[in-house]
């Protein structure tokens, strides 16, 4: 492993190499203009502009790379911590300068500016991803424009985005197969007929053992753009997602990682978790005139998550055992002990939303006002299998929670000087939400009951968020730009409202977030971005749920003050096109650095004792982050690319826990480097290209993680061959 970390390196510092890959070229095939909501843009011109950093994988990018899912390119951007779950990329978990990554609560994500999270206000997480096999697309806001999206934009704003109508008839056929079983099937086609375009596609994506996982999907999309008439036009999107995946939450042990060669043991073959969601949205953009422009978006979406887990303990006195046993038995807590039962957690979630906003635009000024009404509901069943295997069982659980939600804002770009540009925005956030207990479980006399009941209780929140920022252009494609804002994320309806009807006081997140950077944009062979940041939390939420690792499932807590400070910096550098050369050699690199810390007193019970974790890193937060590449490519589309990636130490708990605990859910997880090489080829004129990917290339072994319920072993090498025709 030295010697391949040695040469990446090598390669790394002699090109002086990149933060944010991104080839302005983008796709041959020219696409509609689709009226959508939109959050930035793939052009130079318009990067330099952004009042904060960003960062944009366009199409190309996305093709050199071969990714297998998005956490592939998720780790490439500057800032951001993603943490595997089931190696499938299936679930993300993003973390934001030092926030904690568990389902992504700290990030709002979209797809074509439509949040994907159950319920963006009650329940944030994301137990569904879009595929990366469709997408055309990524970008990442993390500035003081989060202003205008919400809620969950303390960390930043994600937006995945899918392929447009084609302004004249286009196909393309997209084949990917590679170890384990897996194999990526994807079809489009589109036309434009008078003045309606339109754009259906497909993908069908599975695998037999990606790591540890099982899973088949398919995903069917289709989107049409209609010219009303040269001042209005419409938009629609429409799609069905549905997945089938043995996604467990059950771990390694210790002992059974280290004993090693049980890496991707299913050790609950019968834990079962389809995904189900269908999703609508419709845009209607309206010129009033040269000036003034009126957008009205709605969308609605429902998911569906029904999740089957069978039953463990960590006592050997665990009644109704199976007499499976994993791990050691002989060390305290070092064995799981299979149970009988199985737990069903069925959910549905629907979310509805209308957003109007009107912007006006001068050579000098963007003035963009905006309204955003939102109802959400997620509908909840916990049911008890009388064996490891059922399909149903006794009704435990029944609860709704509601929530409904206003949101206004207004941003203001304005141009002072040539040099000089502001921005600067409010947003009002209100949240009414409301839990209905119709049976539940609790807690008298000491003794765990359940009853019928019919428990409601209800809570509201207001948080007002400004922002601003500026950029200001020192020199020609030389751009000093910084800015504040506050963040905002409010907690789960089911944490603010306890399983008793009791509605406690936790607040939303309260912090101030700001940074400091210069971007450099020279002709179209060096790009380069620095930039300074600061996170300053007052009553940040820590996640305790059995997602982040917590068996007891209590929920969530404010976690008091915590401070994120840290630099992400990185250069791309063509050193072929600084020659003139009619082919490309790009090195790449981009770093960050990150303190995370708790900055006040906060007491974590540990036996008869309470602990001080102040001034400890925060769980699942590295210090150090790191990115390289280097890609050599000919005019005619034909290349090589090889990469590295490199992830510091983390903590798996808030005491900064070193030595490994028995059952593996807490200690130190060692820093890792993965190097991934890729290979393409484009035959131009019959627009056909193939590709070969080898991911994790020298087969490191390396916990990815040790959530929910212990160590997830990171994916072993995995090889690729791929196929699209254009036609």
């Amino acid at each position: 492993m030295k010697k391949w970390i040695l040469l990446n390196l090598i390669l790394m510092f002699s090109g002086m190499v990149l933060a944010q890959e991104f080839d302005a070229r983008g796709d041959s095939t020219r696409e509609q203009s689709m009226p959508q909501i939109e959050i930035l843009t793939q052009r130079d011109r318009i990067l330099s502009k952004v009042p904060g950093s960003v960062a944009v994988l366009d199409f190309r990018s996305i093709q050199k790379i071969a990714p297998i899912h998005g956490n592939e390119l998720f780790r490439k951007i500057p800032g951001l911590n993603v943490v595997d779950e089931e190696g499938a990329g299936l679930r993300i978990n993003i973390g934001v300068r030092g926030l904690d990554p568990d389902r992504s609560r700290n990030v709002l994500v979209l797809e074509d500016g439509i949040p994907i999270a159950l319920n963006p206000y009650g329940e944030p997480e994301l137990y569904f991803t879009p595929p990366i096999d469709k997408m055309t697309a990524v970008e990442v806001l993390k500035g003081s424009g989060q202003i205008l999206f919400g809620p969950q934009t303390t960390g930043g704003v994600v937006n995945l985005i899918s392929a447009n109508p084609p302004e004249k008839e286009a196909s393309t056929l997209r084949l990917k197969a590679g170890t384990g079983g897996f194999v990526s099937t994807y079809a489009s086609y589109g036309n434009t007929i008078d003045k309606v375009g339109f754009l259906v596609s497909y993908l069908n994506k599975r695998a037999d053992m990606m790591g540890a996982t099982r899973f088949n999907l398919h995903d069917i999309a289709a989107k049409m753009s209609i010219a009303l008439s040269e001042k209005a036009k419409i938009g629609i999107k429409l799609g069905l997602y549905d997945e089938l995946s043995n996604s467990t939450y059950i771990g390694l042990t210790q002992t059974m990682y280290d004993k090693g060669g049980q890496d991707y043991l299913r050790m609950a073959p019968n834990d079962l978790l389809p995904v189900r969601r269908y999703h609508f949205s419709a845009t209607h953009q309206y010129k009033l005139s040269s000036q003034w422009q009126w957008s009205t978006t709605a969308f609605a979406y429902t998911t569906t998550r029904n999740w089957r887990r069978q039953d463990f303990s960590t006592s050997a006195a665990a009644a109704n055992r199976t007499g499976i046993v994993w791990g050691d038995p002989t060390v305290p807590g070092g064995a799981l002990y299979m149970l009988k039962t199985n737990g069903h957690r069925n959910r549905e979630f629907g979310v509805a939303a209308i957003e109007s906003q009107l912007k006006w635009r001068t050579a000098k000024q963007l003035l963009q006002a905006g309204i955003r009404l939102l109802a959400e509901r997620a509908d909840e069943q916990f049911l008890v299998g009388s064996k490891p295997d059922a399909v149903g069982g006794n009704l435990r659980d029944v609860e709704q929670r509601k929530g409904k939600a206003i949101s206004l804002y207004v941003h203001d770009k304005i141009v002072i000087t040539k040099k000089l540009e502001i921005n600067v925005g409010l947003r009002v956030e209100h949240f009414d939400y409301s839990r209905n207990i119709l049976r539940g479980r609790f807690m008298f006399n000491g003794v765990a009951t359940t009853a019928d009941t019919n428990v409601v209780a209800s809570n509201n929140l207001m948080a007002v968020i400004p922002g601003g920022g500026f950029n200001y252009n020192l020199d020609e494609g030389v751009t000093l730009f910084g800015g504040i804002h506050r963040g905002f994320a409010p907690p789960r309806t089911k944490d603010a409202i306890t399983s008793e009807g009791m509605a406690l006081d936790l607040a939303q997140e309260d912090s101030w977030n700001s940074e400091l950077g210069l971007r450099a944009l020279l002709r179209d062979f060096f790009k380069a971005e620095f930039t300074l940041f600061s996170m300053e939390f007052n009553n940040q939420i820590i996640p305790v749920s059995q997602s982040s690792g917590n068996a007891n499932a209590t929920g969530l807590a404010n976690g008091g003050r915590t401070s994120h400070i840290g630099v992400e910096a990185g250069v791309s550098f063509d050193l072929a096109k600084q020659m003139k050369k009619n082919f490309s050699l790009v090195f790449a690199a981009n770093g960050t650095w990150i303190d995370s810390r708790f900055s006040a007193n906060r007491f974590i019970v540990v036996g008869a004792n309470k602990v001080n974790v102040k001034n400890n890193q925060l769980p699942y937060a590295p210090s150090l982050m790191l990115n390289h590449s280097i890609e050599l490519s000919s005019a005619k589309g034909a290349g090589i690319r090889l990469s590295g990636n490199f992830v510091g130490k983390q903590f798996a708990d808030e005491l900064n826990t070193i030595s490994a605990s028995a059952d593996g859910r807490n200690g130190l997880l060692a820093s890792r480097y993965i190097t991934d090489l890729s290979a393409f080829a484009r035959l131009s004129k019959k627009q056909i290209l193939f590709s070969l990917a080898v991911k994790n290339l020298t087969n490191e072994r390396y916990i990815a993680s040790r959530r929910p319920q212990g160590i997830r072993v990171g994916i072993d090498r995995q090889v690729v061959l791929g196929m699209e025709v254009k036609w």
